[in-house]
């Protein structure tokens, strides 16, 4: 049985410090503490950056073999602790076991990916030529760390969305202070202790360090940091990115996806996938499954196999291996979203499945004949809740989709190849997902989104080229 300690340190230079023990995490299902880690106060951020700004040109000059060798050894610690990591997930984030396993191995596989491109930084070679007055003139260009960089992740993947901002940075070479959610800091402290083994990376290269949102303004406003990757609300992501002044910012925001459901669809295939999509770790993925615009040939069909699987959905326990639905992070998130449904049922929208609540327990939630006027509707639900709506037209299904502030991944179940380009061409989102759903991502993909939805790119490769600048060379030959 796998045991957390009650108190855990943060990470400063590289260093495990106990400075105190101020701050309290709950287990999400049961309310009661679980553990306490240390809180950094401004001094302790002020001497995190200091250190990274030192770190700084030693990072740089690691070779390509020993980052992939740094994350090589995270990888091997990872697997080793698979259980540990798991359970830590289950506790911080009330997230159900076979999720919370899952992401164990999201988190293996982008520090695997990281240790891959950490050897595969390339350049190019470019002729300058173009013209009489560039004869004799060659040019090359090669990408360089951007130094040290802010992280700043959300609660909902703890260990995953801290991954793909750590792994990058040390596959480019990049120093960084990272502040985890104080609602679920442990992912990231454990994956600082597994850094800290690391005797290469020189001192100042990572810093761990949970913190008060009213006491982490450094993270965003020092001016010797050089990018902020931020995860998490747009409301506070956009905030963030006006206060950064002129560094470099990456923002991943909020979302509320949508799924096309085509009249030539295989109906079992979606119901399994739109069921998981709109429901895995209570909803609570901005790229969740909340809006499925079904055709009108198939929607009381599919609209009934949707309600009567949903009802059938396990909550509970996360701990318990049959939970598929289990807490949202807080009852306050959870009213808030109730709060929500009752509006819409209220605007005369008809609950199919769910709609009850207890605590931080919301249950899986199904509705059809919201309007755009609803919050439901225009605004990230971030829990158990899915709406329905039909369409009898391809090309309007595709205006809904877009009739939204988000656009950050859709999905489209289709066999029609000249539709799935159509939509390719015409969603404004970042990234179209075909005979599956919205909530699909692999690590190494380029994942972003526009609109609300944020700025620039993650997944390893794409991350790394945030973290980096051009540096060009030109070269006269005669």
């Amino acid at each position: 049985m796998v045991q957390l300690k009650d108190v855990y340190p943060l990470y400063l230079n590289n260093k495990a410090v106990q400075p105190n023990a101020d701050l309290a995490v709950t287990d999400k299902f049961t309310g009661e503490i679980a553990f306490r880690t240390a809180l950094a106060t401004p001094d302790v951020i002020d001497e995190a950056i200091a250190g990274a700004v030192r770190a700084a040109e030693p990072m740089a000059r690691l070779a390509s073999y020993e980052k992939r060798d740094v994350l090589a050894h995270c990888v091997g610690r990872f697997i080793e602790r698979f259980d540990e990591l798991a359970y830590a997930l289950c506790v911080e984030a009330g997230k159900p076991i076979a999720d919370a396993e899952g992401e164990v191995t999201r988190l293996i596989d982008t520090f695997r990916i990281a240790s891959e491109e950490a050897t595969r930084n390339y350049g190019e070679v470019q002729p300058l030529d173009i013209s009489a007055r560039a004869k004799g003139y060659m040019g090359m260009w090669k990408r360089v760390p951007i130094g040290p960089c802010s992280f700043i992740s959300p609660f909902n993947f703890p260990l995953n969305l801290a991954a793909h901002k750590i792994a990058p940075a040390i596959a480019m070479g990049c120093p960084f202070v990272m502040k985890p959610a104080s609602l679920t800091p442990l992912g990231a402290i454990i994956m600082g202790e597994v850094l800290a083994e690391c005797d290469v990376l020189p001192e100042g290269a990572f810093s761990i360090l949970p913190a008060s949102r009213d006491g982490a303004d450094l993270f965003t406003t020092d001016e010797r940091l050089k990018l902020l990757s931020f995860t998490g609300s747009p409301g506070v992501g956009w905030e963030l990115k006006a206060k950064a002044g002129k560094k470099k910012v990456v923002l991943e925001l909020g979302g509320n996806a949508a799924v096309i459901v085509d009249a030539d669809a295989d109906l079992d295939h979606a119901l399994a996938r739109i069921v998981f999509g709109g429901y895995y770790q209570s909803g609570q993925s901005c790229i969740h499954v909340q809006r499925v615009i079904i055709h009108e040939s198939i929607y009381e069909t599919f609209r009934n196999m949707l309600a009567e699987k949903v009802k059938t959905l396990v909550s509970g326990d996360p701990k318990a291996r049959d939970t598929f639905i289990g807490p949202m992070i807080s009852a306050k998130e959870a009213q808030r979203l109730k709060g929500w449904i009752d509006a819409a049922v209220a605007g005369g929208a008809t609950v199919l499945a769910g709609g009850g609540c207890e605590g931080a327990m919301l249950e899986a939630t199904l509705l059809e004949g919201c309007t755009r006027d609803m919050a439901v509707h225009t605004e990230e639900a971030f829990g158990p809740v899915v709406i329905l709506s039909k369409f009898s037209d391809w090309d309007a299904a595709l205006e809904e989709v877009n009739d939204s502030k988000f656009g950050l991944q859709a999905g489209i179940f289709t066999r029609d190849i000249h539709k799935v380009l159509e939509a390719w061409d015409h969603l404004e989102v970042g990234g179209v997902v075909v005979i599956d759903v919205s909530s699909y991502r692999v690590d190494n993909m380029p994942y972003g989104g526009v609109k609300d939805s944020g700025l620039g790119r993650e997944g390893v490769r794409f991350a790394m080229e945030d973290m980096s600048e051009i540096r060009n060379l030109v070269i006269r030959r005669a």
